[in-house]
């Protein structure tokens, strides 16, 4: 085949009848319209009982949530009421915090001494230059 219009038109018949073979294929023209595969149906309604299984699951949850939101409410409530409580029972700290108390004022008057504030440093950073 030495005519290479021909072999263009044998090349684009061959490719039509290919997508024509592969339309008809697809379209299942000897498959029955009444045909239901039992798999499917017995897949759809697994479908539908997990879908009622999962409303039912959303519906717990969202009512579990909400009862937390109202106890995690009346808790936080209650931690801020407690702090205002010891924030007014605790006297006012000095103005410098690190100011000793006066040699002329009891010891017993002076209120319990605070532990020493830690001081926080950098390490150096840590380098490794060896193989283990």
């Amino acid at each position: 085949m030495t005519d290479h219009v021909a072999r263009l038109y044998a090349g684009a018949l061959a490719l039509l009848v290919f997508f024509v073979v592969w339309a008809v294929v697809a379209a299942r023209p000897w498959a029955e319209a009444g045909e239901t595969d039992p798999r499917m149906t017995a897949l759809e309604r697994r479908e539908q009982r997990l879908t009622r299984e999962s409303r039912r699951v959303n519906k717990v949850v969202q009512r579990r949530f909400a009862t937390y939101r109202r106890r995690l409410a009346r808790r936080k409530r209650e931690i801020a009421a407690a702090e205002a409580a010891a924030a007014a029972a605790v006297p006012a700290a000095p103005a410098t915090s690190g100011a000793a108390p006066s040699a002329s004022a009891p010891a017993a008057a002076a209120p319990a001494a605070a532990p020493p504030p830690v001081a926080v440093t950098a390490a150096p950073p840590v380098t490794a230059t060896g193989s283990s």
